[in-house]
């Protein structure tokens, strides 16, 4: 049923176009909603309020203007689709949107034809009002805002060296592509050293409403030091680029290794899941909540060590008791706590250890089904299985890493990190030689590619493996080099 106190839905949207829309007021669109759950297939009450700055914002019991609780759920109607549906009940409406990185689709279900017309015809005009308004400043002034919020950020060269500009480098080789920009690897023509140079778009980070990740990344790469996370050399900006130097890591990506062995040993995995502890055990010491650890952001170096890569979805400042609630991450890999909506805390890094240590000596995704609902249900209420294989330590490891219950679940208590060192399948590993590398790796890159360098139409050599290289073939020549530098807009990379 529609709240009385609210006014004709047209009305309230023209009337208050100009609110803020951080402030919530009478004319916020308040209806009491059974939304199916979109993990688990049941209908549950919410009262939902709809903001002119597209939050879709839902509470258990009727909200109060003066004292708003925090929601139970939160989440954006911007470029959403929508869809009417008479199942699995009659009245239902469907909203389909991108929650970071995510595709979700939330289902609802309202007691009248009108009352569903209503609120799918509210839900577009915001949607719609949005997208123009994005339109908009992506015409007037693209990168003008990023320009001075990323201006302290993104300078960390300057301190103590002269501030770097795309001038100082060699491009050599296109290493991945993306929708926000494309990894190259370059050459820093003062020191010869191999870096790689991931160029964002500020115009499509604006229009993707990816800046506050971009500055995230460049906070957590400038503050962080440790022997598992890529580090960052220097940062620096063009007109329209964002420019981020880290070091090069040429093992491959550690999903290329699996893809290639299908299982790893129990001592191998052991030895690339002690070294992903312990830089996860640096990152909550600094109170930052990693979020997306699988195994594509496994990186592994010349010597067949771990480097955590892509700091994009770090949450800054969580400590001990800490929680959030944004819904983020890659499907196969999401904590339960994250898919009902529940404030999380630390522990989902402990989930995505489990994750992919499960791969690791597995060879598979704990739980999988190529329909995310199905999938998601799967994660909530699915039991672990294991191959006979397994001994039971690394039963008992996965076990605790797979609760469910974050409070439940191993390193999900105040010792955090510690609780894991301490577990029998990392008997016997000193961590402190972890830290120090003296662990000898089982893998160790020792091929020099000069001839490829030389195909390739690149001059000189540098340590390389393949499987690092694999995302895109395209070759970049010193003449294409010299025309690339000779401008800002980087037409001839956009085209590889």
């Amino acid at each position: 049923m529609i709240i009385s106190e609210c006014a004709v839905l047209c009305d309230v949207l023209q009337h208050h176009h100009h609110c803020c829309p951080h402030e919530f007021s009478v004319s916020s669109l308040c209806v009491y909603l059974s939304p199916s759950g979109e993990y688990i297939k049941n209908w549950r009450p919410r009262y939902f309020l709809l903001k002119t700055d597209g939050s879709f914002i839902g509470y258990k019991e009727k909200p109060q203007d003066a004292d708003l609780p925090y929601p139970l759920n939160n989440f954006s109607v911007a470029k959403c689709q929508l869809m009417k549906t008479e199942r699995p009940k009659p009245n239902t409406f469907i909203i389909r949107c991108l929650q970071w990185t995510t595709v979700i689709e939330r289902t609802f279900h309202v007691d009248t034809p009108d009352e569903r017309d209503e609120w799918t015809e509210a839900i577009q005009m915001v949607a719609d009002k949005l997208q123009r308004q994005e339109e908009e400043r992506i015409q007037c002034s693209p990168t003008s805002n990023i320009d001075n919020m990323v201006e302290e950020e993104m300078d960390i060269s300057t301190t103590h060296h002269k501030r770097k500009t795309m001038s100082d480098f060699d491009y050599l080789k296109l290493l991945g592509k993306g929708t926000f920009g494309k990894v190259i690897l370059v050459r820093e023509k003062a020191s010869g050293k191999y870096y790689a140079m991931k160029i964002l778009k500020k115009e499509v980070i604006i229009a993707k409403d990816e800046v506050a990740h971009t500055l995230t990344e460049s906070r957590v790469l400038k503050n962080t030091r440790h022997p598992f996370l890529t580090s960052l050399k220097y940062s620096f900006q063009t007109k329209d680029r964002l420019c981020f130097v880290m070091e090069y890591v040429n093992g491959g990506e550690l999903f290329f290794h699996l893809s290639r062995e299908r299982v790893f040993s129990e001592e191998r995995t052991r030895f690339y899941g002690a070294e992903i502890v312990s830089a996860l055990d640096y990152l909550h010491s600094a109170k930052i909540v990693y979020r997306d650890l699988k195994l594509e952001n496994l990186m592994l170096d010349k010597d067949g060590h771990m480097k955590i890569t892509d700091f994009g979805l770090c949450k800054e400042g969580i400590t001990d008791a800490a929680t959030m609630k944004t819904f983020c991450g890659t499907p196969e890999y999401l904590a339960p706590e994250v898919l009902e909506d529940n404030d999380y805390g630390r522990a989902v890094d402990w989930w995505g250890l489990g994750v992919v240590t499960y791969e690791m000596m597995c060879g598979r995704l704990p739980f999988y089904n190529q329909d995310h609902e199905k999938l998601f249900e799967l994660i909530l209420m699915e039991d672990i299985k294991f191959p006979r294989t397994l001994s039971a330590d690394a039963k008992s490891l996965l076990s605790g890493l797979l609760i469910k219950d974050p409070n439940k679940r191993l390193g999900g208590g105040p010792d955090d990190a510690k609780e894991i060192m301490r577990h029998s399948f990392f008997s016997g590993v000193d961590w402190q030689d972890v830290y120090d590398k003296k662990v000898q790796s089982h893998m160790r890159v020792t091929v020099t590619h000069r001839q490829w360098f030389k195909a390739q139409g690149i001059m000189g050599g540098v340590t390389l493996y393949p499987g690092g290289l694999s995302v895109c073939s395209c070759a970049i020549t010193p003449h294409s080099v010299c025309q690339v530098l000779c401008g800002d807009t980087f037409s001839l990379l956009d085209r590889c």
